[in-house]
């Protein structure tokens, strides 16, 4: 099967994609019954406006359906495995050293879902202003991108690595 790389699709590992669904296997059978209750309780308690466990009930239900939609929403886009990579060619799954301009240190992450979390180094997504910047650059590329106070910083692609779990 040849693979290509698309935005659209969160690359996980094997670990990774059993983790969340099993997460959203709880929160959409017994987390959801779980919430229903701790809902019906408080509602027994009385009066609505004033009822504080209702309300915090309620506010952890509407979370909790959000992260359902979320769950579903990577699973469903998700591809277990790895990311086709070419070495010196920013993609995920790889190992990016960066310098950025006006500072001489060096920054090593892995560039991957968020998902990926569990990696012992900082995970920066594929769809992060920097990540969205510099996937498909080649090492010894300059690029710019927009900081979240609308100023832009230049960075340049020092190594492009597979990771290989550190």
């Amino acid at each position: 099967m040849t693979q290509t790389r698309d935005d659209n699709v969160t690359w996980l590992t094997q670990e990774a994609y059993n983790r969340l669904k099993s997460e959203l296997d709880h929160l959409s059978g017994s987390g959801r019954i779980e919430i229903a209750e701790k809902i019906e309780a408080a509602r027994e308690e009385g009066d609505l406006k004033e009822n504080g466990g209702y309300h915090a009930a309620k506010e952890e239900q509407g979370k909790m359906e959000a992260r359902i939609l979320q769950l579903t929403e990577i699973l469903r886009t998700a591809r277990v495995g790895e990311a086709p990579r070419t070495e010196g060619v920013v993609g995920p799954g790889m190992t990016i050293t960066v310098k950025f301009d006006g500072d001489d240190d060096e920054v090593t992450f892995l560039l991957a879902s968020r998902e990926e979390s569990g990696a012992p180094i900082d995970v920066y997504s594929p769809k992060s202003p920097l990540g969205a910047a510099i996937n498909g650059k080649r090492v010894g590329e300059k690029v710019s991108y927009q900081l979240p106070n609308n100023k832009s910083l230049g960075v340049e692609i020092i190594d492009a690595v597979p990771y290989s779990g550190m």
